[in-house]
């Protein structure tokens, strides 16, 4: 089933969902990555840098990497098309319209936000209030 562009659409039947635990972005050199493969990232960016790693904290923490900023990622469930336009510019100003940062990873299926883990609760409420914003009465 092909994603939904329809902004309208995606941003009225959004559902915020909060992940349980909490995650940290990581950055290890890409010749070492296979060494950290097992600590289970939810997510990896290959940067000139270094590999980007999205790990939950716990884990960061038994490997001896940084966890701070701790965030919290919530998950999307709408299924979004990768060609959607504007859904993300929605969201992000709703986020920051509330002083929120967040930091996006699109997936096949659905958008991932990841939020400073003190603004979880915040973030959530934020994104059930736009998606009721679009709505019919």
């Amino acid at each position: 089933m092909p994603g939904i562009t329809d902004l309208d659409v995606l941003i009225s039947s959004m559902k915020p969902d909060l992940v349980d635990g909490g995650f940290a972005f990581c950055s290890v050199p890409a010749s070492a990555l296979a060494g950290y493969l097992h600590l289970q990232p939810v997510g990896l960016f290959q940067e000139k840098e270094g590999v980007t790693l999205i790990v939950p904290v716990h884990m960061a923490r038994q490997a001896g990497l940084p966890v701070e900023p701790a965030m919290r990622m919530i998950t999307l469930n709408v299924h979004s098309s990768l060609e959607a336009v504007g859904l993300t510019a929605a969201f992000a100003t709703a986020l920051g319209n509330e002083g929120i940062s967040a930091n996006v990873v699109a997936g096949y299926y659905h958008d991932h936000i990841f939020v400073p883990a003190s603004d979880a609760a915040r973030a959530v409420a934020a994104l059930e209030a736009l998606s009721a914003s679009r709505r019919a009465p």
